[in-house]
């Protein structure tokens, strides 16, 4: 993770950023512009897309045309970072959870420190339990994640599924849901681009409450509302 040269050109792009509009802003409007794209490219049908729209047309007018240039770049040095951590880690790896912490965003008065990788792969180790994943009559394993921050937990059960042959792109599904949007934005994002088949949802898992629905592209693709009947 330390050695992934895009992750730290989306370190270094953040901070020149916020040298003149805050981090915290300028981190926020990242992965909210990006999570924006994806939906909106893959989706284009959904009943929020108009709105969906206008927020990415309100964000990116806050910046100047050179700083606008800034994002789509670092929106394309996310995607080669995932696709690092998959060539060299060989596993689906959390590159947004740890930029979040290193740019000191969370909010260590809330409790708000995400799990590291690392901890999320063994405890994926430890449910499985060194056995083979049992698939549902279906053949695919549902994982339910409800405060799934930026994925980390998620993508340590991708990881084991790896480890085990299995493809996660048509053998596991997700529905993870967290309170803040930033999250939901990171964990929508990282799953999206790791072609993970997930229902990610704004809303708050012990109300019940949802705000906003989140599809990955290959949740959308590959029929899996019709698999899940959600």
């Amino acid at each position: 993770m330390a050695n992934n040269p895009h992750r730290q050109t989306i370190l270094k792009t953040i901070q020149r950023l916020g040298q003149v509009h805050s981090v915290w802003d300028v981190f926020s409007d990242f992965v909210a512009l990006s999570a924006l794209c994806v939906a909106n490219s893959c989706d284009r049908h959904a009943p929020t897309w108009e709105k969906r729209e206008q927020q990415y047309l309100e964000t990116i007018r806050k910046y100047k045309p050179d700083e606008q240039e800034l994002f789509t770049q670092m929106f394309a040095e996310l995607v080669l970072a995932l696709e690092y951590e998959i060539t060299w880690s060989n596993a689906p790896t959390d590159v947004l959870g740890t930029l979040f912490h290193e740019l000191e965003l969370h909010n260590k008065y809330k409790g708000q420190f995400f799990t590291p990788q690392h901890v999320c792969d063994l405890m994926a180790e430890i449910v499985i339990g060194g056995k083979d994943i049992l698939l549902n009559e279906r053949g695919y394993v549902s994982l339910n994640e409800p405060c799934c921050g930026s994925g980390a937990m998620i993508l340590g059960m991708a990881k084991a599924m790896l480890e085990r042959d299995m493809n996660y792109s048509k053998q596991l599904f997700v529905f993870a849901t967290d309170v803040d949007i930033k999250c939901v934005y990171m964990c929508y994002l990282q799953l999206s681009l790791y072609g993970i088949p997930a229902v990610v949802v704004h809303g708050n898992s012990l109300t019940a409450e949802e705000y906003s629905r989140w599809l990955t592209p290959v949740y959308i693709l590959d029929g899996w509302a019709w698999k899940t009947k959600i």
